[in-house]
């Protein structure tokens, strides 16, 4: 018997969450020791599948609003082409989806590194007082230190 099964690591992370006062990890692992203790497991791969999906379109969402509130109007874009801090905000845009390209890449020819990620994350989130924005940029970045490794090998 595995001294570690999924519900004692779920309880763990809520643990977790709760002593680095992280309510992303606490709610989420919450969430899914329900569904494990409910017997709806079942809904684990749509969630595996889905999630970071509905995650990012949330996300997006609520980044989008200040458009659709008009908060931010025609006026406020233009200054991302004519200035040095917008040209900048474009090549962060730019470089950060190219890396999450480079991070699912890395996921899939390394699935394994997921944990380290996840780890990573919560470490983050606890300790750094850091925002879980997805796994495809910690792969990201995880695919330019590797990158940077294999330079100085």
């Amino acid at each position: 018997m595995h001294v570690f099964t999924g519900e004692v690591m779920l309880v763990i992370l809520i643990v977790v969450g709760l002593i680095g006062r992280s309510p992303i990890i606490a709610t989420a692992a919450s969430i899914l020791l329900v569904l494990k203790l409910t017997s709806l497991e079942r809904f684990f791969p749509a969630v595996e599948r889905r999630g970071l999906e509905l995650g990012l379109l949330f996300l997006t969402i609520s980044v989008l609003v200040p458009f659709a509130s008009e908060k931010i109007t025609w006026k406020d874009v233009t200054p991302l082409f004519t200035t040095v801090i917008g040209v900048l905000a474009l090549a962060g845009g730019a470089i950060a989806t190219w890396m999450n390209g480079k991070g699912l890449d890395m996921l899939k020819t390394e699935p394994h590194l997921i944990v380290g990620l996840v780890i990573g994350s919560i470490f983050g989130i606890v300790f750094l007082r850091g925002i879980p924005v997805g796994p495809l940029m910690a792969a990201g970045l995880t695919a330019f230190f590797i990158k940077i490794f294999d330079w100085f090998r």
